[in-house]
């Protein structure tokens, strides 16, 4: 048997070395390189299907004539110039003659059921009409000397096309191959994307390797998943919004592209497509994918985050001092009013008439922008006109509480607009974008929001134009954000404390009159009585629960006041109640859940008010001379925990803790003696005895500290005093727990000096 064997294969080598030889191929040969034994067709007998022949320096081939039953053809790697043969394969159905030397475009009589043909690696020169091969499915004819693109016309069934590294400069003759998915012309000379309107069912496109320039012509190939546009000449990040709708597209190549230069280039073509899964042969995350909306649409809350922390960061670099807005308690916040609504829509008009009526509750907080007046616009009474520069240096200086950029030109509204309004014991009522809306709801303030939107959208745009300062493009933005307003509305349940349509501003003015008068508690008497059975039927039954804003009501110095007979305390039940009751009127209702939230989040202020949290700046600037500081607030602390249900004690302890909206002076500064007579009243019922040493340690902790390091000589300020915001004109010059003799203090625990 070896002996058979090495005969055997010293038989088919010498065959073989003929056939290289002259490049004859012969019988012995092809008998050698049969694979796949089936039945004919009749089914009574058994051949071989397919013949495999690369690489065998085959130059005629002609003995398969004679071999009609072959489906599978692979003549690769050769040097075969007629392929006449396969004119006798009527069963043929995959045709592999790559890489050989054949000229002639399918030189052979079409099997009816040839479906795949490989012809690259030739050298043809023309296309010819292939409408006679109705089942080819799969053509390749990559690396000839093709020039254009034809007889495609009735290949119904053809579904890959590779015309790689030919010579075309053109895309054209594929109007009727509407199921071509794959296509390739990579390595070509094409300069635009054209002629492939009509592959609606293109799903992997390679144009590599050419010198395409833009992306355009690609916008209505809907089903297109993969895009190969490796080195070519795109240069700019905008071509791809060619390809933004194009929401099957999932892997793109721009590699060796000059459009990666380009600044963020990555983030860029994500935020343009970003249901891209592969950008340049590497996977797109979900990180980058949020990168890239926060860095070039973020959200409205991203802006107000980053516009907050901004204004944050440059204020407490600035030397801290005490704000006449700043409430002593976290229960009383500063009352605002906040009209919000799209541009044109009448709420500064509004602001200001709603000023001039109620003058002795509201005073209009005038804010920055770097835009131009418009008609009729007055500086220092509708903005203050600033350039972009001082704008910017304002920014710095930490004098805006919230910024935003709204049609090329920036906004801001400053402290010291609210300041010059609560000096003078008023409310703040300003005006804003949504923006703006979204950036304040970060600070401390909790103004009344309300949005004043049009209803009738074409009377609104004919008031704009007439105003003949909108270009066109602004028009459609400003209509646009129309619905801004009224998905925030519609999406975020309590958003805006009340919404308002302004079609008719005369209407508009009086509903926010009345709306206004109602927080304020300025109702007629009628209107009370009407009032009594809807009040009966609130659902603000819990005397702990707190609205979620305060009413625009203070009383006290220096302070708003009701026109009605008596005016509520915020220590009355009774005024937790009412606006309890209105906060549940307005409000959506909360689910069991959200309410033990807002519960533990006042429990927290207020043992952040009283001192049973330390504050977030005594933090930072603690030093070893503030540590007696602490056990002096103990005695406080679990008096207050006992009597925590009473408002006299929260008020008093209030006073004695820094508050967190302030910051931290530069220097040691008298100690107020209104605070020691608070902390007098609330260590009544202990031994006198008991404090000395407290005071003392009150003494210790303000003193001057022998260490001078940085932040050991610094020492809280206290937070208003309503009772005439008095300072004593010097320190108390002993730390006695007793009053002076030239020192009264009342019932309550304030402290007056005479003179």
């Amino acid at each position: 048997m070896e002996v058979k064997q090495v005969t055997l294969h010293k038989r088919s080598g010498e065959v073989k070395q003929h056939s290289k030889k002259d490049g004859v191929l012969t019988a012995e040969v092809v008998s050698s390189c049969m694979s796949n034994l089936g039945r004919v067709g009749t089914g009574l007998q058994h051949l071989y299907h397919h013949l495999s022949l690369p690489s065998h320096d085959l130059s005629d081939i002609s003995v398969l004539c004679n071999y009609v039953h072959l489906q599978k053809l692979e003549l690769p790697h050769n040097k075969i110039k007629d392929l006449s043969c396969v004119s006798h394969m009527p069963y043929l159905v995959i045709l592999d003659a790559s890489h050989n030397d054949i000229s002639s475009f399918f030189g052979f009589q079409p099997p009816k059921n040839l479906k795949e043909v490989n012809l690259s690696h030739n050298r043809m020169t023309k296309m010819k009409d292939l409408s006679a091969y109705s089942s080819l499915s799969h053509l390749d004819l990559g690396y000839n000397c093709l020039s254009e693109i034809s007889g495609l016309e009735q290949c119904c069934k053809l579904t890959h096309l590779s015309l790689e590294h030919n010579r075309i400069s053109r895309i054209s003759g594929l109007d009727s191959p509407v199921l071509l998915t794959h296509l390739c012309l990579r390595g070509n000379q094409l300069k635009r994307i054209e002629g492939l309107e009509n592959l609606k069912s293109l799903q992997v496109l390679d144009l590599s390797l050419n010198r395409i320039t833009s992306l355009s012509g690609l916008q209505n190939l809907h089903l297109l998943g993969s895009i190969n546009l490796e080195k070519n000449l795109i240069s700019e990040i905008q071509e791809c919004k060619h390809i933004h709708d194009l929401f099957l597209l999932r892997d793109l190549n721009l590699l060796g592209n000059s459009v990666q230069e380009q600044p963020d280039y990555r983030l860029a073509v994500v935020f343009l497509l970003q249901h891209l899964t592969v950008l340049d042969q590497d996977k797109v995350t979900a990180e980058e994918k949020v990168a890239s909306v926060n860095k070039y649409d973020p959200p409205l809350d991203v802006l107000a985050a980053r516009d907050h922390m901004t204004h944050l960061v440059y204020q407490l670099m600035q030397p801290q001092v005490l704000y006449d807005s700043t409430m002593p308690s976290a229960d009383s916040p500063y009352p605002m009013l906040v009209l919000t609504g799209p541009q044109g829509c009448g709420k500064r008009e509004l602001a200001h008439r709603l000023c001039q009526e109620l003058s002795d509750y509201f005073a209009y907080g005038i804010s920055h922008t770097t835009r131009g007046p418009y008609s009729r616009e007055v500086h220092g009474i509708d903005y203050h006109f600033i350039n972009e520069e001082d704008f910017q240096n304002m920014i710095h200086m930490g004098k805006f509480i919230q910024t935003m950029q709204y049609g090329g030109h920036s906004y801001g509204l400053t402290r010291d607009a609210i300041e010059d309004v609560a000096r003078e014991g008023l409310a703040c009522c300003v005006h804003m974008e949504l923006e703006g809306v979204f950036s304040l709801k970060n600070t401390y303030f909790e103004p009344r929001y309300i949005l004043l939107i049009p209803i009738q959208v074409e009377k609104y745009m004919g008031h704009l134009k007439s105003h003949g300062l909108y270009t066109p493009a602004q028009l459609d933005m400003t209509k646009s954000r129309i619905e801004l307003y009224a998905n925030t509305n519609r999406q975020r349940l309590g958003f805006f404390d009340n919404v308002i349509p302004c079609d008719d501003w005369e209407e508009a003015y009086q509903t926010l009159r009345h709306v206004v008068k109602e927080y304020l508690l300025l109702e007629e008497e009628g209107e009370n009585n009407n009032r009594g059975s809807l009040d009966n039927t609130s659902t603000g039954n819990d005397p702990e629960e707190k609205p979620a804003s305060p009413p625009l009501s203070r009383s006290g110095s220096g302070t708003l006041a009701s026109h009605s007979a008596t005016a509520l305390d915020p220590s009355d039940p009774s005024y937790r109640n009412y606006f309890t009751k209105i906060h549940a009127e307005l409000s959506p209702q909360k689910s069991p859940a959200e309410l033990a939230s807002i519960r533990r989040r006042e429990q927290l202020v207020r043992e952040a008010v009283v001192g049973k949290i330390p504050g977030v700046y005594s933090q930072l600037f603690k030093s070893p001379a503030q540590t007696a500081a602490s056990s002096l607030q103990k005695p406080n602390t679990h008096l207050s925990e006992d009597n925590s249900n009473s408002d006299e004690s929260r008020a008093s302890s209030a006073l004695t803790v820094p508050s967190s909206a302030t910051g931290l002076s530069g220097s040691v500064e008298p100690l107020d003696m209104s605070v020691q007579g608070h902390t007098l009243e609330a260590l009544k019922g202990q031994t006198p005895e008991a404090h000395c040493p407290g005071t003392d340690q009150l003494a210790v902790a303000v003193s001057p500290s022998s260490d001078r390091r940085p932040g050991y000589d610094i020492k809280p300020i206290l937070p208003p005093i309503p009772a005439g915001r008095k300072t004593p004109a010097s320190p108390s010059p002993a730390p006695s727990p007793r009053p002076s003799p030239n020192t009264a203090v009342d019932a309550e625990g304030n402290v007056d000096r005479e003179g």
